[in-house]
């Protein structure tokens, strides 16, 4: 891969057999019960969906506009789509990366599924007047608290989603998946780590594995801002950050976890990302990407050979 456009090597030098053994960082002695508090707090909240018809038939879909309530009574924003037609047998929430979200990708192969796509607190139809919307600033956003970090209210954001999922779909206990890409791969990570009402994931380049790591590699977008808020905060920052390692989370994860990791990375540095995939103790597959953040002639194939994995891996999915 031609790294000429960039000012660093987006692969760091790392070859398929050492990123296959890039591990985890040590972790916070109270990472599992803080974590635990969380997803039990959020389990008590009522998500209370609305939905708005927006088409009767667009590409085979319904799409309704949706809202429901998060943690800290943030009303979450973004799109459901459901079969134009037939009988819904599963479902999908679908997280999205940091460049937002403007409309639910339509051309996912699952059409007798419900598909929530949410839109994160603080960004696109999710905005709020007090965060920023901006990747730079959304990501450092109450960094130096860690109870009050903006990552942690997007994973709460997830099992919200699977809450109101259900509130809407109760038949669709057990039959719920989760794919998430980039920022969202990270945190369905975190997500799934605790959340045992999602039966499948896939996460796609995810970023926030590794986070002693990751603050050393050079790197474009918001992993960059991160990087220079801790040259001046470097104590606090990692304190923080400790307890929103993706890879850390992921050695709790117990349900089957389909992976698409790239070996070339400029946004999301490709070893950060392996060390998600290779914390999964549970059953897990994993796609090798050419590269992520990063266009290349062999996308399209990738892409198309990605979504084939993926309509096999969530057929088991399917309710009776």
């Amino acid at each position: 891969m031609a790294v000429t456009q960039y000012e660093f090597d987006p692969s760091y030098g790392y070859t398929l057999e050492t990123l296959l053994n890039v591990s985890a960082p040590k972790e916070p002695k109270d990472f599992d019960a803080f974590w635990e508090q969380r997803y039990q707090r959020a389990l008590k909240i009522d998500a209370n969906p609305q939905t708005k018809l927006i088409s009767e038939n667009t590409s085979g879909w319904q799409v309704l506009g949706i809202r429901y309530t998060s943690t800290d009574n943030f009303i979450i924003r973004g799109w459901l789509l459901l079969p134009a037609s037939g009988v819904i047998k599963r479902g999908f929430v679908v997280g999205h990366g940091y460049g937002g979200c403007d409309g639910p990708e339509l051309k996912f192969p699952f059409k007798d599924a419900a598909i929530l796509f949410l839109c994160f607190r603080g960004l696109a139809l999710s905005a709020h007047p007090e965060i920023s919307s901006e990747p730079y600033w959304h990501v450092l956003h109450n960094i130096d608290e860690k109870d009050k970090y903006i990552l942690g209210g997007c994973v709460e954001d997830v099992w919200l989603g699977v809450s109101a999922l259900l509130s809407l779909f109760p038949f669709l206990s057990g039959h719920i998946g989760y794919m998430g890409i980039s920022f969202s791969g990270g945190i369905g990570a975190l997500a799934l780590a605790w959340d045992d009402r999602i039966s499948k994931g896939h996460l796609n380049v995810p970023t926030f594995g590794n986070q002693v790591l990751r603050l050393r590699l050079q790197t474009h977008g918001s992993a960059y801002s991160v990087q220079q808020y801790y040259l001046s905060h470097k104590k606090q920052t990692i304190k923080v950050l400790r307890y929103y390692d993706a890879a850390i989370a992921a050695k709790r994860i117990k349900m089957p976890v389909h992976f698409a990791c790239a070996q070339f990375d400029p946004c999301v540095a490709p070893p950060g990302q392996f060390a998600i995939c290779n914390s999964v103790g549970s059953e897990k597959q994993l796609y090798t990407l050419e590269a992520g953040h990063h266009d290349y002639p062999n996308k399209h194939h990738q892409d198309v050979d990605l979504m084939q994995q993926l309509e096999v891996f969530f057929a088991s999915l399917i309710g009776e």
